[in-house]
């Protein structure tokens, strides 16, 4: 089971994100303080649960975290300021939104802008290390998929409901036929080169077994 901070002591807030590598839709993060000495045997790294488990475990920690918080950033903050910041002013819009200030942050990932002087660790595939992290992943890929299930019922067409914006085959196939929509980032590279659109209209191989 992951322990819950890294240091027992401090007031930490594991932070995280949500949809960085998406073609459309806003970029989600979140920041969760745990009690110490929390545990859970499910609770990892959310692109390694199960959506059943992750819904169970949003429960658990929406109802025993000390305190946390979701934020995001829309499309046009991205294309306006590139996805590496987006992140993290979604990060810092969650940090604030806390009702209990941490005395240190886990960040997932090897880069961080600072939260003025607030103290900060970033920690590679910190979501499968730390309890805080893995419950901030949580969180901010189920508030995310979930927004992006309720635009799929402004725009069927690209697959939302599945593929919650990530660059799948349906969703570029669609890009191509109906255009890019006001959620889409522009700053990204929406369709793919005339070569490998190509490979749409190839035959695809059957599949065995």
């Amino acid at each position: 089971m992951l322990p819950s901070r890294k240091d027992p002591n401090l007031l930490e807030a594991g932070c995280d994100e949500a949809g960085r590598g998406c073609l459309a839709g806003p970029v989600f993060a979140a920041a969760v303080i745990l009690p110490s000495g929390f545990s859970h045997p499910d609770l990892n790294d959310s692109k390694l649960l199960s959506l059943e488990n992750r819904l169970k475990l949003r429960e658990v920690i929406l109802n025993l975290a000390i305190c946390y918080a979701v934020s995001f950033c829309r499309p046009a903050t991205i294309d306006k300021i590139n996805i590496l910041n987006a992140s993290f002013e979604a990060m810092h819009h969650a940090i604030r939104k806390l009702q209990v200030m941490p005395e240190k942050l886990l960040i997932d990932g090897n880069r961080f802008k600072p939260f003025g002087q607030l103290p900060f660790e970033c920690i590679v595939k910190g979501d499968g290390k730390f309890g805080s992290i893995a419950a901030a992943s949580i969180l901010a890929k189920t508030y995310r998929d979930e927004y992006m299930e309720r635009k799929h019922r402004d725009f069927p067409e690209y697959g939302w409901l599945t593929n919650k914006g990530y660059p799948t085959r349906e969703h570029r196939k669609a890009l191509v036929e109906f255009g890019p929509t006001p959620l889409h980032r522009k700053s990204f590279q929406l369709f793919q080169p005339p070569e490998q659109l190509e490979l749409f209209n190839a035959p695809q191989p059957e599949l065995i077994g």
